[in-house]
Parts: C-alpha cells; sequence; structure tokens
C-alpha cells in the first residue's frame, strides 16, 4: 500500500491537462531546419504557460509488469507557489510547495512529510516543484541558459540536445513545430540503466494558453518498467481555489533512508 501510494503521487505530478470544452491544437507544423537552437529556445520559452490557478480531475491509468490500475484524482495548482492532489473522498491526498513534499494516506494510515528527495528516487533524476511544475506543463525540465545546445530535426519535431552530454545524464527534448512546447522528454542515466521518458501526445488551448491534454510516461530501471498515462476529464483556469491538507493524528511516518 505504501509502495500504491507512491506510485499514485508520481503519476499525479506528471499529468498533464485536457478538458472537453477547450479547443485541440494542431501539432503538424511545417519544420524549418535553419532554425538555430538560440531561437528554438527563445520561442520555447516564449510557450510558458501564464496563469494564476488551475484545476482538474485526471484519470490515471498505471501499469507495471501485469498488475494495471485505474485512478480519478482531482488536481489544483497555483502556478510557482502550490501543486494539490486529492484521490477520491480524500483518501490519498498531497501538497506540493517549493519547500517541501506531503501526503497522506488513510488506507494504511501513512504520511510523508519531507523534501524531494523521495520524487526523485522514484524518477531516477533530481527534482524539485518547478521542474515538477514544468512537467506538468509541457515545458523543459532544465534550465536551458546553463548549457550550450545544439539543433537538429528528428522525424516531426525539433531536437535539442546539449553539444557535451555528461557521461552521468544524457538528455534530449523534442520541441513542437507548431508551437514549441515539448513533445518529449527523453533523460537516461546508462550507468545505472535508468531512463525516464514523457511524450505530451496531444495539446489544447485552455484560455489563450496551450497547454498539454494527453501525456504518456515510461520509466525504467534495469528490466524494471513502469507505465504511466493520463487523460484530463475538466480543467479550469484562474479561479479561487483553496488547498486543505492536514495529517491525520496518529498515523505513521515514511521515513525515507
Amino acid at each position: 500500500m505504501k509502495k500504491l501510494t507512491y506510485i499514485v503521487l508520481t503519476a499525479l505530478l506528471l499529468v498533464s491537462f485536457g478538458c472537453k470544452s477547450t479547443r485541440h491544437v494542431t501539432s503538424s507544423g511545417e519544420l524549418d531546419k535553419k532554425l538555430s537552437s538560440r531561437q528554438l529556445i527563445k520561442e520555447h520559452t516564449k510557450s510558458f504557460a501564464n496563469f494564476k490557478t488551475l484545476q482538474s480531475r485526471v484519470k490515471v491509468e498505471y501499469q507495471q509488469g501485469d498488475a494495471e490500475q485505474t485512478h480519478t484524482i482531482n488536481l489544483r495548482m497555483e502556478k510557482d507557489k502550490t501543486i494539490w492532489l486529492s484521490a477520491t473522498l480524500g483518501i490519498v491526498r498531497a501538497k506540493i510547495t517549493p519547500t517541501k513534499v506531503s501526503f497522506y494516506n488513510k488506507l494504511d494510515n501513512t504520511y510523508f512529510d519531507g523534501d524531494f528527495s523521495i520524487l526523485s528516487d522514484l524518477l531516477g533524476t533530481e527534482l524539485d516543484f518547478y521542474k515538477v511544475q514544468s512537467l506538468l506543463l509541457g515545458e523543459t525540465l532544465f534550465d536551458l541558459s546553463i548549457h550550450s545546445y545544439e539543433a537538429d530535426v528528428f522525424d516531426k519535431s525539433y531536437l535539442l540536445q546539449p553539444k557535451k552530454q555528461s557521461e552521468l545524464l544524457e538528455i534530449f527534448l523534442l520541441l513542437n513545430p507548431s508551437h514549441f512546447k515539448m513533445d518529449s522528454q527523453q533523460i537516461a542515466q546508462s550507468s545505472n540503466k535508468r531512463m525516464l521518458q514523457i511524450d505530451y501526445k496531444d495539446y489544447q488551448e485552455v484560455n489563450k494558453q496551450v497547454l498539454p491534454k494527453n501525456v504518456n510516461i515510461i520509466a525504467v530501471e534495469g528490466n524494471f518498467e513502469t507505465k504511466i498515462n493520463m487523460e484530463f476529464k475538466y480543467v479550469s483556469l484562474n479561479t479561487d481555489l483553496r488547498f486543505p491538507f492536514r495529517i491525520p493524528s496518529g498515523f505513521d511516518e515514511i521515513v525515507v533512508r
């Protein structure tokens, strides 16, 4: 049950947004092989979402080996401040801020209240609040101003990768030619046999903001593979939201070593 808590939390933190009433965004833009890495980075930065709050219901499908599970989750976000997640009837609830990750599970009376190491360990790459938020919004996980990147074309996307890949961490970023959001983010740690791939399958426009609609996630560690698919039923932006969270008394703390 503790493992299920981690899985649900991880799935929630890697979601994107969809809504039946929103307008579909085409992903079939024309590629321009002359665009430099600097121009691509500039266009991607211009595509960053701008809103105060977001609310959505998310259908999460999880598969690991022969095990499959489906959950419906409520997601609320206050940009740059809070990500709040709650399963049906608040059985599992989480609150993530720039300083810590907290969640509890009423099914086994456990809770966690600490730093981002629990999520970083699950995904095999260092995470913080802003990286998680970027993943949710179809934006790059990495600060593209730190390293030099080279541009290329791969299939129907623009490809950005560091001019000199790290021996510890290889990064491949695929940008959509229509709106310059992410088509895919791929992170590999060959030495640890770890790989994380987040594919943004579709986008839509919500209140003039281009946001992901469907996301497929694959996390691999050795021979161990986890797949997570996300479908968002409803979304609303810039409404007044509350983020209630209190760890019930008597719960056992989950300690990460």
